[in-house]
């Protein structure tokens, strides 16, 4: 096995890393360290996140830049302030026997006044995010001139961000010789383009497959109906009663909605979400970070830059719309040689999106029963039990009490003792979980209640015969979303509204910041389409994949031109529903305690 010294790095560097209890490297640093040293290249490399990354670039670059030299040498951009201040504290611990070497990260939420003091003279290393790097380029604090190494770091996250006109701007900032070093976890489209329009003769470097799940990470899910997945996320932390684990939610109220009823309900949880000032997340952060919060319950945004190496489960509260975004959220678990478990909790509509990601990430998922309380019962009673096998005994402390336990105790006899002592912590587990049904989803499950829905009929016919006539549900995206506060009856009023047909069966609505995914019926797909065809609001199929397949499917699908709208009508619009949206709720009110799946 090769060790660091073996890879061409200077002895103080060495020393340093030594000291840190760096042996030997890890797969992508052991490939990239003497790339970097050797050849002139620009590289782009490709591993998951928590895989050494920052050494892989940050030592090379430390054995590389000029001491002497006052000007900034080598700049490195992070998609978040938290993994802005990691990366650079981590460089700094490389270079604590480099006296001269000056690293300064800037990154908003802080004072910029600080920042200007630190970069009254100019370090070796910036580390930055882009928002705030922009904003003291402007001021004319920082001089990219000298810059000789570009290091992007996370940069899919940074697109998903929304930095790509900032990176543009920053890419054009710098000079054209200098060696540019992109590191990824995924290799979407955009990453490529950026790669193609900026970078010269670039190597690629992949640690694993692209596009690929962390090797120690297991991947399950579990099948509830959409109703009972709170329930279902309660059994599966129970389940695990050591559990340090990230929840990921949709959006920022089910963020909270989640996290708040994990806290009534007793659990050791918080919420991560935009809404947090910088203080408060940084509270949330730092309990978590050190094991004083047990579950964080979080959006994809608020995670990014919490950087955990020992978490034992990911827990997808709901799929997210992109592969690589599941690839993200699995890789925070299984690091550092680690096992790790990715848990989704999905509804019967979602196991195609299980295949797909399969394909994806080249690893099968397993479907796993919801735990019953008996079950549950058991883990945690045997749980309680290891926990006093292993307990560490102070006698100095509690000696003095002893004697008067025994006296009190004495009439108990062993059996009775363990009985009370058992009882005393899974009385409560009992109590809770011995009527609690079984809330997974089966085929026999749903033939069932198909059954039980076709007796409820007077004629005996059935009333999903039609439904399976019309043929699979279509998912559409619309370019609504929370950033123009849209609710499902909004949703509804504007496809109401622009298909002038209420017997559009809308099902499943989900609505993210910027967009807002519904079910329909295949056969009124094309009606939909061509109905947004003139309206300020755009709605396609959801997902590259879904396209081909209509596509393949329905040779006459309707073609939809991809022009755009002016932002002005847009709002006059949004406003124009949201006030016909009030004006026709008390009229709808009646029908909305109904699943919208079943709205006619």
């Amino acid at each position: 096995m090769i060790t660091f010294q073996e890879l061409g790095l200077k002895d103080k560097i060495l020393q340093a890393i030594t000291e840190l209890g760096y042996e030997n490297p890890m797969p992508i640093q052991e490939q990239v360290i003497p790339f970097m040293l050797s050849q002139n290249n620009d590289l782009v490399a490709l591993a998951q996140t928590g895989t050494g990354k920052t050494a892989a670039f940050g030592l090379p670059i430390l054995n590389m830049v000029n001491e002497e030299s006052k000007k900034i040498q080598a700049l490195v951009l992070s998609p978040t302030r938290e993994l802005c201040i990691q990366i650079a504290n981590d460089i700094k611990s490389y270079a604590s026997k480099m006296r001269e070497i000056k690293i300064v990260p800037v990154y908003g939420g802080e004072s910029i006044i600080s920042q200007f003091r630190q970069l009254d003279v100019q370090p070796h290393i910036l580390v930055a995010t882009p928002g705030r790097l922009i904003d003291l380029i402007n001021r004319g604090k920082v001089k990219l001139e000298d810059v000789r190494y570009l290091v992007l770091d996370e940069a899919d996250e940074m697109l998903n961000m929304g930095f790509k006109d900032d990176l543009e701007t920053i890419l054009e900032s710098v000079p054209n010789d200098r060696r540019t070093l992109l590191f990824s976890a995924t290799m979407p489209n955009e990453i490529a383009k950026i790669a193609k329009r900026y970078m010269h003769d670039a190597t690629e470097i992949s640690v694993g497959v692209r596009n690929s799940g962390a090797d120690n990470v297991e991947h399950i899910y579990y099948m509830v109906q959409a109703a009972n997945r709170y329930l279902a996320l309660k059994r599966i932390v129970d389940m695990n009663p050591d559990i340090y684990g990230i929840v990921f939610c949709r959006t920022r109220q089910e963020t909270k909605d989640v996290a708040d009823k994990l806290m009534r309900d007793g659990y050791n949880a918080d919420a991560l979400h935009g809404d947090l000032s910088q203080a408060q997340r940084d509270t949330v952060m730092n309990k978590f970070r050190i094991r004083n919060l047990q579950i964080l319950v979080a959006t994809d945004v608020a995670a990014r830059g919490l950087d955990v190496s020992d978490l034992t489960h990911v827990i997808n509260y709901n799929l997210p719309d992109d592969v690589e975004v599941y690839t993200h959220r699995s890789g925070r678990t299984g690091r550092a040689n680690k096992k790790g478990v990715s848990v989704s909790i999905i509804h019967t509509r979602e196991r195609n999106r299980i295949r797909e990601i399969e394909r994806m990430i080249k690893k099968e998922f397993k479907q796993m029963p919801v735990p019953n309380g008996m079950d549950i019962c058991k883990r945690q009673l045997f749980h309680l039990i290891d926990k006093m096998e292993n307990v560490t005994i102070n006698d100095e402390q509690i000696n003095p009490f002893m004697d008067q336990i025994f006296n009190k105790l004495q009439y108990l006899s062993k059996e009775d003792l363990l009985t009370r002592f058992v009882s005393l912590e899974f009385n409560r587990f009992l109590e809770y979980y011995k009527n609690a049904p079984d809330i997974n989803v089966t085929e026999k499950t749903r033939d069932n209640r198909e059954g039980r829905e076709d007796r409820g009929r007077p004629d005996g016919k059935s009333q999903r015969g039609n439904r399976t006539k019309r043929g699979q549900k279509v998912r559409l995206k619309m370019s609504v979303g929370e950033k123009q506060n849209a609710n499902p009856r909004m949703v509804l009023g504007i496809i109401n509204d622009t298909t002038n047909d209420k017997s559009i069966s809308v099902g499943d609505i989900e609505i993210t910041n910027k967009f807002t995914f519904f079910d329909i019926f295949a056969d009124q797909v094309n009606q939909v389409l061509k109905a947004f065809d003139h309206s300020n609001v755009r709605v396609t199929i959801a997902g590259e994949r879904a396209k081909e397949e209509w596509s393949d499917k329905h040779s006459d699908k309707h073609k939809r031109q991809d022009g755009d709208y002016k932002r002005s009508d847009k709002k006059k619009y949004y406003s124009d529903q949201s006030e016909h949206s009030k004006k026709s709720s008390k009229k709808r009110s009646a029908n909305f305690d109904k699943p919208w799946r079943n709205r006619k």
